[in-house]
Parts: C-alpha cells; sequence; structure tokens
C-alpha cells in the first residue's frame, strides 16, 4: 500500500513541468519524444487552464513528486477520455501508487460526467507492468493496432467502462 505521507493534488504549476519531465526520465521507459511531450502538457495546462484539455492528478511525498496521470476528455466524444499519461517514480513502484493514481482519475471523470476512459500503450517490454495494471483495474483491450510505434511495436487501447 501506498504511504499516508503522499498527498495528492489537482492542479498544476509551471515549476511541475520540469519536476515531471525529471520524473519521467527517472522512469526509464520513455524516448526523447515522449519526455518531450510529457512537459509538454504541463505547460500547456498552466497556460490554458480547462481550456487545454488536460487534467492532472500529482503524487507528492515530503515535497518531491513521485507520480502523476494526465488525462482529458477527447474531443467530439460524449463522455470519452483518454489517459495520457501514468508515471511513477521508481522508488515508489510496486506500492499502490499507480493504481491510486488511476482510481483518482476515474472518479474525477465519473465526476464529470464520463462514461468511458481509453488508454493507448506499447506492447514492448518496458511497458508490461502498466499493461498488467491496466488488466487488474479492469480494462479491457479494445483494439491492437500492428506496427504502430514501430515495426513488431503494436499499439493496444484499453478501454473501461466507468
Amino acid at each position: 500500500m501506498i504511504s499516508d505521507a503522499i498527498s495528492f493534488r489537482t492542479e498544476v504549476a509551471g515549476a511541475d513541468a520540469a519536476r515531471i519531465r525529471a520524473l519521467v526520465i527517472a522512469a526509464g521507459n520513455f524516448n526523447a519524444a515522449e519526455i518531450e511531450i510529457a512537459e509538454e502538457l504541463v505547460r500547456e495546462r498552466v497556460a490554458r487552464g480547462d481550456d487545454s484539455g488536460y487534467h492532472f492528478v500529482v503524487a507528492e511525498s515530503a515535497g518531491t513528486l513521485v507520480g502523476y496521470a494526465c488525462y482529458g476528455p477527447i474531443p467530439g466524444a460524449s463522455g470519452r477520455y483518454d489517459l495520457y499519461w501514468v508515471v511513477v517514480g521508481p522508488a515508489t513502484r510496486r506500492q499502490g501508487l499507480g493504481r491510486d493514481l488511476i482510481r483518482r482519475v476515474e472518479r474525477a471523470i465519473r465526476t464529470a460526467g464520463g462514461t468511458r476512459l481509453y488508454v493507448d500503450t506499447s506492447t514492448s517490454a518496458p511497458y508490461a507492468a502498466a499493461r498488467a495494471l491496466y488488466c487488474r483495474l479492469g480494462y479491457g483491450i479494445e483494439a491492437t493496432l500492428s506496427d504502430f510505434y514501430a515495426d513488431g511495436d503494436d499499439k493496444i487501447i484499453f478501454l473501461k467502462q466507468l
């Protein structure tokens, strides 16, 4: 279980862009383009607020960023949301933090009237733990797109009805 010392917030500030970048790098399974995107989404949220379409759940322990999730509504789709990012730092893995972040996202989406949450991920080895987590949390495979990210690296789209 995660420690009681972890606090959660849903707002991000400008300084969080660099902190999230560092966390994504420390996670060790994201490429350079993905790292840039993670940082960019924080900046977009800070600059445009709700109009950005990006929402966050940030987890901290003793002032240190230990995990976060980013999600948002799918434009033009009623009650449908994408989970863009769930990242847990190496020192906090296997303590239930990823599960807690996703459950907090699900609650926020239900509160906003959302009914479906989609998650895209890779079939490559570094994403095996994430795929297993989604399955444990009741997400089913909705589609597989062959060779999406690269030859031999498929995209799996998970879905959970909320």
